[in-house]
């Protein structure tokens, strides 16, 4: 008679350590971010992570349009929920780092480039 197959384990998976860009990434889940794009809307939000492309996800997120389209007080926020914001097309990614203001993680400075 012949026995009954054997299950074997899968090989362990290869572990790099992570980069210091995947770490500073990492610090921000949880953080409150502020993205802008390039039709100019704001999306503030809770950072919730990002996909293989980079696009980024925001939970409990709110949209703000300034410029022309904005609302005649200037402040025409809406609730938007959860939001997956397409990495090409954010233009600025700011968070607060403790209780200052907020800064750039990504756009006009590239000493505080989050991707480089």
């Amino acid at each position: 008679m012949s026995s009954p197959p054997v299950a074997t384990a899968p090989p362990p998976a290869r572990t790099t350590p992570p980069t210091p860009n995947v770490e500073r990434l990492k610090g921000l889940l949880k953080q409150t971010l502020r993205v802008t794009v390039t039709d100019g809307r704001i999306f503030i939000g809770t950072f919730a992570g990002t996909d293989k492309q980079l696009n980024i996800l925001l939970i409990s997120a709110d949209e703000y349009r300034v410029g022309p389209d904005a609302g005649a007080d200037g402040a025409d926020g809406r609730y938007v929920g959860q939001v997956m914001v397409p990495w090409r097309l954010v233009v600025r990614v700011e968070a607060r780092m403790g209780n200052g203001p907020m800064r750039a993680a990504y756009g006009d400075s590239d000493e505080d480039s989050m991707y480089t």
